[in-house]
């Protein structure tokens, strides 16, 4: 175990950057393909690829999911995606040939770095073809490259985030993983103890506080839309489409135990889960454990990010 969604049977992950307009993607693959759900709670969404997660819906099973940085102009790098496991054949085999299933997601980050520079084709493709079972770096890497967080005063209060993974194995087998880019306009606080880790700073080397300063903002403010919290949980149970979607939506749980607020009219907040088949589980335990490492991804994305651009992080923070 590497304590990192890789740790699921079947799961890979690439990832692509660049460092200095401060925005990229991660690419959660999965070569032999696996059931896949989705649940998005945020107001904000931009995503390709999520009506055909339905249940009642045809195509069975994806082939990665793309999370990325850009807000809509970088859903562009899904396409690199599927150029690359075209190339590999991976797809669903339409007789002349296959078509990659690549759902994605992203989130705003144009504030942060370069608003001209957006994760593109090139930068899925190249994330794509990087994908391994080996552990997932973390911190200012992939889709949380230009991640921030604590926005709801206006970016100038904001701290830097990132991206984040974890995995749980239960005793019977059945392994759990997650991995997030944490971009909220809100605040993010350690499940078990309650403090804050990173959120709107006060100047003075503390926070302000959430909902003293809701009750001063005004409501038309557009300041803080620069949101959007992208993760997808992994799991190497059976379980239906219809599963796969409640494991999804439980996951979220994970989201709102460290994230405050969450699922604002300025997040898209978007879980996606994949499910690769190899165990016996309830879907009650998939998505209370897909929660609890979510929650704990949530925290390993703060903790390894790293300052940049008049953004402190976490572990600098004092």
């Amino acid at each position: 175990m590497n304590g990192s969604i890789t740790d699921v049977p079947g799961v890979e992950v690439g990832q692509a950057e660049d460092l200095k307009a401060l925005t990229g993607c991660t690419v959660v693959r999965v070569p032999d393909g696996a059931v896949a759900g989705v649940d998005v709670r945020g107001a904000a969404p931009g995503t390709r690829e999520t009506d055909l997660l339905h249940p009642m819906n045809l195509v069975g099973e994806v082939h990665a999911v793309c999370l990325a940085g850009g807000s809509a102009f970088g859903l562009d790098a899904a396409s690199g995606v599927m150029q690359a496991l075209e190339e590999e054949k991976q797809g669903f085999d339409v007789g002349v040939g296959v078509v990659p299933i690549v759902p994605a997601a992203v989130l705003f980050d144009l504030t942060v770095g370069s608003a001209d520079v957006r994760p593109d084709q090139a930068m899925g493709y190249q994330a794509a073809k990087r994908a391994t079972d080996q552990p997932v770096q973390e911190g200012n890497v992939g889709a949380g490259c230009g991640a921030t967080v604590g926005k709801f005063s206006g970016m100038k209060f904001a701290m830097k985030s990132g991206l984040g993974s974890a995995s749980r194995r239960l005793k019977n087998g059945v392994i759990v993983g997650a991995v997030v880019a944490v971009n909220a306009v809100g605040e993010v606080r350690d499940p078990h103890t309650g403090k804050r880790l990173a959120g709107a700073r006060d100047g003075q080397g503390g926070f302000l506080d959430y909902f003293e300063r809701m009750e001063k903002t005004d409501p038309r403010n557009q300041a803080f839309q620069t949101n959007t919290t992208l993760a997808v949980v992994a799991n190497n149970a059976k379980l239906t489409k219809a599963e796969a979607n409640k494991a999804a939506q439980m996951a979220h749980d994970g989201l709102a135990r460290t994230i405050v607020p969450i699922h604002t009219m300025n997040d898209g907040d978007t879980v996606f889960s994949l499910a690769t088949g190899q165990r016996e589980a309830s879907v009650d335990v998939i998505g209370a454990l897909s929660a609890e490492v979510l929650a704990e991804a949530v925290v390993r994305a703060v903790k390894s990010a790293q300052s940049v651009n008049g953004f402190p992080a976490s572990s600098e923070y004092k």
